[in-house]
């Protein structure tokens, strides 16, 4: 028997066949779903769990004591705001570099046309199929003859612009009208008040795009800082993570709640901003 929906003044006839399958689509979502979140919920449990009570048998999920001191003794036993501090310095700097400088390079391609400008964006996007370990070993060379190695230099400048943000800004720069730019010029604006007035704030979607792919990268990044850092000082949450590791090979409670410090703010930026990944992949899309 069909069952009949409506809403508004019309009415739909939803079948027997389609309501199956959507039910079934929504049990194997749900079932696809809870395993992806049983890891995160087993490593809560695991933080807040004694020691000697991880590795128990049978396993419990939930902790005969809550051991919520686990989480002090995080910040007793390895310098975790100092790795903090870092992660969110180096993260924010590359996040503005890459908006200040991806977008000054998308406006030139988008609107000031210049003899070759075809060509040159051609070899940007180019540089997208190189992989970033290719480029690894040249660019430690160049951080080592500049004397960077373990300071915020050498985490920060190799990625204040991208291929990628380039070519995400021009698209969307192709899409805005320029009768309000013609306008701007007939009063007399200069090109960098036209893109500093007008084209930045029309563009607030793609830059919200940039920023959140620049901070999910730079935030989980580990091989780069772990390579050109040397001191406990200068390392990320990532590698001070490693090292937390290193250093207490066998006290998973405390692991498992760095590791929760670590994955909650791009949890919580993942979940107010997931909107903007959709948009990225539609602007990639949009004609230039």
């Amino acid at each position: 028997m069909a069952t009949i929906t409506s809403t508004g003044n019309s009415s739909k006839i939803a079948k027997p066949g389609q309501l199956f399958a959507d039910i079934f689509t929504y049990v194997v979502l749900g079932i696809v779903s809870l395993t992806m979140l049983v890891p995160f919920l087993w490593m809560i449990s695991t933080s807040l769990k004694p020691e000697y009570s991880v590795f128990e048998f049978p396993p419990k999920f939930i902790p005969s004591s809550w051991l919520f001191e686990n989480y002090m003794s995080i910040f007793k036993a390895a310098p975790f705001l100092r790795f903090l501090y870092n992660t969110v310095f180096v993260t924010m700097s590359v996040v503005i570099g890459q908006v200040i400088f991806c977008s000054l390079a998308a406006y030139a391609f988008a609107r000031l046309p210049f003899k070759g400008s075809n060509a040159i964006f051609v070899l940007f996007l180019a540089t997208m199929m190189i992989p970033s370990q290719v480029t690894t070993i040249p660019t430690y060379v160049m951080i080592y003859k500049f004397h960077w190695l373990d300071t915020y230099a050498a985490q920060i400048i190799p990625f204040l612009s991208s291929a990628y943000g380039i070519f995400l800004l021009k698209q969307f720069f192709h899409s805005l009208p320029k009768e309000t730019e013609d306008a701007a010029r007939i009063d007399g604006c200069s090109e960098f008040r036209i893109y500093w007035n007008i084209i930045l704030p029309l563009s607030q979607p793609a830059i919200a795009t940039l920023s959140v792919f620049t901070f999910m990268g730079v935030w989980t990044d580990f091989l780069w800082p772990m390579l050109v850092t040397n001191t406990v000082e200068m390392r990320t949450l990532e590698v001070g993570l490693s090292v937390f590791r290193n250093q207490y090979t066998t006290n998973w409670p405390l692991q498992m709640g760095a590791s929760l410090l670590v994955i909650f703010p791009v949890l919580l930026v993942f979940l107010f901003t997931q909107r903007y990944f959709v948009q990225g992949i539609s602007l990639t899309g949009m004609k230039g």
